[in-house]
């Protein structure tokens, strides 16, 4: 890219209501409602109610209507991955699409020749129930470190589910209770377990429904499921996969299901204390964030001209971002969550 006349250090600040565009008067993933917000996806920790305008892709804006209501923004302006829409004070906005969950984005904003690129939550990793990670380049890209630390190095996901599926087989007797974040996890679990060959009903807690349902209306395939409250005996969950929230593994909830194999899906698995804690007996290391490796290659991949870490292990990322020649410093944006990544 060339030269640009300004640079986002000049019109971006670190606000306590998060990261804000200046000339916009937009802020991205506010934690606390705001006037103007460009949320990059419909996790709770990036997509809060209350703004007076909202802007997103259609998919996190029909996630929001699921979650807050339809009323969550007094302004809702849907923007479609690639569309350009000109904000205020001259800044225009293209959503591209991130890879982390159904309708997630990164936001680039374009102002006085300048770019800037805030990825939001991502992850390089294939996954059928949404669009890839587009690369973008950029002056200054702005990238998550929620596994920013050379330990995380994951498997790849259909590594983790035949772990699964070893243990359906091998405990034919057992229902196979698998916490899992209710959105994005969870359906891309149904859809990877699906394309691998298996094809009994699955069986959803009640808080996995709505946004099954969601997804399905979005054309995502999840085949058969039930509702496990609509079951007149759970004992037929044996031999099953059941999807719940990861609180339920520890809830009373889950005690009435035959002999269960409590699972877990989180890239956290891959620490055992963390597994311990949530009492997976069968940790499955997956996430929809990037590990180590594609955080490092995305920052290859971009090549913008500085890199700006937020919400994780920020230190190790920006140390290694300079060690490959970029300039690099740590946001420390509070309010952001690790929910089950």
């Amino acid at each position: 890219m060339e030269k640009p006349m300004t640079h986002p250090r000049e019109w971006m600040e670190v606000r306590p209501e998060g990261l804000y565009c200046v000339p916009a008067d937009a802020y991205i993933d506010p934690v606390k409602p705001v006037a103007c917000a460009i949320v990059t996806h419909g996790h709770a920790d990036h997509a809060r109610s209350g703004h007076g305008v909202c802007h997103a892709t259609p998919q996190t804006m029909r996630i929001m209507k699921v979650r807050y209501g339809e009323e969550h923004a007094e302004f809702q302006k849907p923007l479609d991955y690639g569309e350009v829409r000109e904000l205020n004070g001259g800044v225009q906005l293209t959503l591209v699409p991130a890879g982390h969950i159904m309708g997630s984005a990164q936001a680039v904003l374009d102002y006085k020749g300048s770019r800037i690129v805030i990825s939001g939550d991502y992850k390089r990793a294939p996954d059928p129930t949404c669009a890839p990670f587009q690369v973008v380049p950029c002056d200054v890209f702005v990238t998550e470190a929620t596994f920013g630390l050379p330990v995380f190095t994951r498997p790849n996901t259909e590594t983790e589910c035949q772990k699964l599926l070893d243990s359906l087989a091998l405990f034919p007797e057992r229902a196979h209770l698998v916490g899992a974040y209710a959105l994005g996890k969870c359906q891309r679990l149904m859809v990877t377990l699906r394309q691998m060959g298996y094809d009994k009903p699955f069986y959803l807690h009640g808080a996995q429904v709505k946004l099954c349902e969601l997804y399905e209306s979005e054309g995502v395939d999840l085949g058969e499921w039930h509702k496990v409250s609509d079951l007149e005996d759970v004992k037929q969950t044996a031999g099953h996969i059941v999807l719940a929230p990861p609180s339920a593994l520890a809830d009373k909830w889950s005690r009435k299901l035959p002999d269960v194999v409590p699972a877990m899906a989180s890239g956290w698995m891959q620490v055992r204390a963390r597994a311990k804690q949530r009492h997976a007996e069968l940790p499955l290391i997956i996430s929809d964030h990037c590990d180590w490796p594609e955080l490092i290659r995305t920052i290859q991949d971009v090549n913008p001209k500085e890199v700006w870490v937020t919400h994780g292990r920020e230190d190790a990322l920006v140390y290694a971002a300079q060690a490959m020649g970029y300039e690099a410093q740590a946001l420390s944006l509070l309010g952001y969550e690790e929910e089950e990544s």
